[in-house]
Formats: structure tokens, C-alpha cells, sequence
């Protein structure tokens, strides 16, 4: 059976030198409550936000069910000016769609050059921007980006991990976020950064089965809590209303760590994108061995790496 839900601890108005003194070095999910984020979440409303910025074009995901699956890619990619697209976000049935009249929207802010260059409000979305107040947490040098979201209401975005720290400060709307600890990699069927499991209420148990064993933490978002999310944390978010929300990443390992294609804060660091290459040498060299001793061999590789390398001081 799985084991209940484990809620994330919410914190009011914590300053930056507590927040960088006592729940940083932690390494753990917290909701953050009472920042002081400007005056965006009362005035996001639908008709501000479809007038803020006009009708630039935007570039959005389109499903017509409302969990997407970025493995399986059950969505396509649309184009819509940011006025329109707003409002058919925020309707249930639309008058005007592209696949079904009950379909899903989801935007998530990218560069000028998706391949290139990061996502920051500051650059694509400027009018709002100046409503809206970062809580820099983090040194200014250590920043590296800032992605507008905008979700319909009952849309569930896959689980996966970020190699970057980050807030994810809902504006307006409510959001609920599953998450799972790095430790639990083992029981989540990943694929790439990203979990093969979509259903975290239903799990397939017959596919999953070890999946029962990811100790499940959650929270629930309102307009103006701020979550921190630590690097390598899975999680898994549903929009339980239309709403808008702002993720800020930034860098907790030096600068070189990272690599330098990385737009959206998701490749692996250099130093373990290195060593999951050498270990895939390793695994061809091992079957050039009958399979007894692949086994065996295997198996002894396996002891040694969590011998060296894992940690024995998880609480």
C-alpha cells in the first residue's frame, strides 16, 4: 500500500538571511507564505493579463487529455496571440479550439531562441514583469532564469527533476505538487529526467510496482505562496484552477558545473553527464563475459559504487 502523503511545512514570512541560514542547507521542499511578491497577485486577473502584453505571438501546448506526457508527447504545439490564448486558458469549453472543445493549454515562457537563449520575464514578457517582485534568495550572479507559466484548470504536468534550485511562486490560482525525493530514483521508472509514471493518484501497480515504495511528499499552492523546490527533488504539479505562476532558477553549484546548452535547466552537470558516459563503456565492456559472470561482475560494480558514492546521512 502507499503510504500517505507526508505535507511540506509552510513558513510565513521568512527573510533571506533564515532562509539562507536555516531551511537552504537543509536541502528540503518548503512553502514559503507572506513574501512579498508586488502587486501581481491581485491584478493578474484574465482581462489585465490578456491586455498587459497584447497579442504577441506565444507558442503553447495543446492536449486533449489533462494529464501530459512529455515522453509520450500526447500534446502538440500551437501558436496563439497572448491575449487569446489567456482567455481560451481560463474557459472549461471553448468556442474556438484546436483538437477538442474541452482541450487543455499550458505555457511555459521560452528565449527569443528556444535553443539558445533562457526564458526570463524580464525580456518576453516586460509589461508584467514590473508587477511582480523576485525574492532573491540567491546571489545575483547565480541567477538563471525566470519561466512565466499559464495553465487550464485540471491540467497535470509529468514528474520530473530539475538540476537547478528553484521557487516556484504561484501568482494567481491554485496549484497542488507532488513531490519525491532524489533517494527515491530507484522506485519512479525514469526516463531521462523524467518519470514514466504519469497517474501519481492511480499508479499502474502491474507496470510500476516498486513505485508504492517513493515516499510521497505534498503541498498546496495559493495565490502568493512561493515553494522552494531543491535540485533533484521530482515533482509532479497540478493546476487545480486556471492560473499563473513564475519559476525561478538559479545555480547552486559553481557556474562550470553546468552545461553551457542548457536553456531550460535540465541537462545533467557536466561532471555526471561524464561519468553516465563511462559507465555505459563499463556496461558494453562487461558483454564481452558469458552471462554467469556479467552477472557477477555487475553486481560487484553495483556494491561499489554505493560504497563510494552514495550517502548514508539521508533522514
Amino acid at each position: 500500500r502507499e503510504q500517505p502523503a507526508v505535507e511540506l511545512e509552510r513558513l510565513d514570512g521568512v527573510t533571506r538571511e533564515r532562509f539562507l541560514r536555516d531551511i537552504y542547507p537543509r536541502r528540503k521542499p518548503v512553502v514559503l507564505t507572506g513574501m512579498e511578491l508586488g502587486p501581481c497577485t491581485t491584478k493578474w486577473t484574465v482581462d489585465y493579463l490578456s491586455q498587459a502584453e497584447g497579442s504577441k505571438e506565444v507558442k503553447i501546448h495543446v492536449s486533449t487529455v489533462p494529464q501530459m506526457d512529455f515522453l509520450s508527447k500526447n500534446f502538440v504545439y500551437r501558436t496563439l496571440p497572448f491575449d487569446v490564448f489567456v482567455r481560451r486558458a481560463a474557459e472549461v469549453n471553448h468556442q474556438e479550439y484546436f483538437l477538442s472543445e474541452d482541450e487543455k493549454y499550458y505555457l511555459r515562457s521560452v528565449g527569443e531562441d528556444a535553443r539558445k537563449d533562457i526564458a526570463d520575464i524580464r525580456k518576453q514578457f516586460p509589461v508584467l514583469a514590473k508587477d511582480i517582485q523576485i525574492p532573491e534568495y540567491f546571489e545575483k550572479e547565480q541567477f538563471f532564469s525566470s519561466v512565466f507559466r499559464i495553465s487550464s484548470a485540471g491540467l497535470q504536468l509529468w514528474t520530473h527533476y530539475d538540476v537547478m534550485d528553484n521557487f516556484l511562486i504561484q501568482v494567481t490560482g491554485k496549484k497542488r505538487v507532488v513531490l519525491y525525493s532524489p533517494r527515491d530514483a530507484p522506485y519512479l521508472y525514469l526516463s531521462g529526467t523524467k518519470s514514466e509514471v504519469l497517474d501519481v493518484d492511480n499508479p499502474d501497480m502491474e507496470k510500476y510496482p516498486l513505485f508504492v515504495k517513493a515516499k510521497r511528499y505534498q503541498c498546496f499552492l495559493e495565490a502568493g505562496d512561493v515553494l522552494f523546490i531543491p535540485a533533484l527533488w521530482f515533482h509532479n504539479v497540478i493546476s487545480e484552477e486556471f492560473g499563473v505562476a513564475l519559476n525561478v532558477f538559479w545555480k547552486h553549484l559553481p557556474a562550470e558545473s553546468y552545461d553551457k546548452t542548457d536553456t531550460y535547466g535540465n541537462k545533467d552537470p557536466m561532471a555526471a553527464s561524464r561519468a553516465i558516459q563511462i559507465l555505459d563503456r563499463a556496461l558494453k565492456t562487461l558483454e564481452e563475459l558469458p552471462e554467469e559472470y556479467r552477472d557477477f561482475y555487475a553486481r560487484r560494480m553495483v556494491l561499489r559504487i554505493q560504497e563510494k558514492a552514495y550517502r548514508n546521512d539521508y533522514g
